[in-house]
């Protein structure tokens, strides 16, 4: 399964003032998703409101892709919660701590957008973690990549059932100049989700998106952090959604749930 970071639908930029501005997705009338595909989305925990099909299987709940494999899985998070704004993983997370994330490039990376890699990898470094980051021209662990889309900013994955991150991090073209603060923000947010981080408000995306339920577990967890804030954190870096103006460096609350999983 896979996330995607979306622009927040509350015109909060002016032409993109917030990440609003343009929620821009390409709808889908209902009668081209059967209701035996509505059913199996369901099933999976995930809402059937405006599903829309996408190249790589549904896009639902506004951020998160599923694709065919995912529809066939079954949750198992044992520690699932649902009620509070509080930090939550998956099920898999990255192991053989200390581990070395490597970090490439590819495709037409902006000048800017490539010294807010440098800063996202730096606000993870900083914490001295378990898991490192380090950038390299080319094969990286991760691998952030630019492509041509109006449906999203961002969007990424989380561990495999190796322990590895997820490899690779697509980041939209017209994004790719705007505030070193909004990107390195969009970078950092989507490596957490490939270090294992769910978003924050996943059980109740319209905290930051304004619209939105719950995410559900989609068969990859939602595990509670233990010690994180019980109420809701307007300044998470793993919020759903986030303005033009959005700068989210790493809070209290952040900075324990990644010392606790790493």
């Amino acid at each position: 399964m896979k996330h995607m970071t979306k622009l927040l639908a509350m015109l909060f930029l002016g032409g993109v003032a917030t990440l609003t501005a343009c929620k821009k997705e390409v709808k889908t009338s209902a009668d081209e998703i059967s209701q035996e595909t509505l059913a199996k989305i369901a099933a999976v925990g995930f809402s059937t409101t405006d599903v829309q099909k996408v190249d790589e299987g549904y896009l639902v709940e506004g951020d998160i892709i599923l694709t065919e494999a995912d529809l066939i899985k079954r949750p198992s998070s044992p520690t699932l919660r649902i009620a509070e704004e509080e930090q939550y993983c998956t099920n898999n997370l990255v192991t053989g701590l200390p581990h070395a994330i490597t970090v490439s490039s590819t495709g037409n990376i902006s000048s800017a957008l490539s010294v807010a890699i440098d800063d996202a990898i730096k606000r993870y470094n900083d914490q001295n973690l378990k898991v490192t980051f380090s950038r390299v021209t080319s094969g990286g662990d991760i691998n952030v990549s630019i492509i041509n889309t109006g449906q999203y900013i961002a969007s990424s994955g989380f561990p495999d059932s190796q322990g590895n991150p997820y490899r690779t991090i697509k980041y939209a073209k017209k994004y790719s100049n705007y505030s070193n603060g909004f990107m390195t923000t969009v970078i950092a947010h989507e490596m957490g989700h490939c270090i294992g981080f769910r978003h924050t408000d996943y059980m109740n995306r319209s905290y930051s998106c304004g619209i939105g339920g719950n995410e559900g577990d989609g068969g990859v967890g939602a595990n509670l952090i233990p010690g994180t804030a019980s109420g809701p954190d307007a300044a998470s870096w793993m919020l759903a959604c986030l303005s033009s103006s959005t700068n989210r460096p790493f809070n209290s609350n952040d900075i324990l749930a990644l010392n606790y999983l790493y």
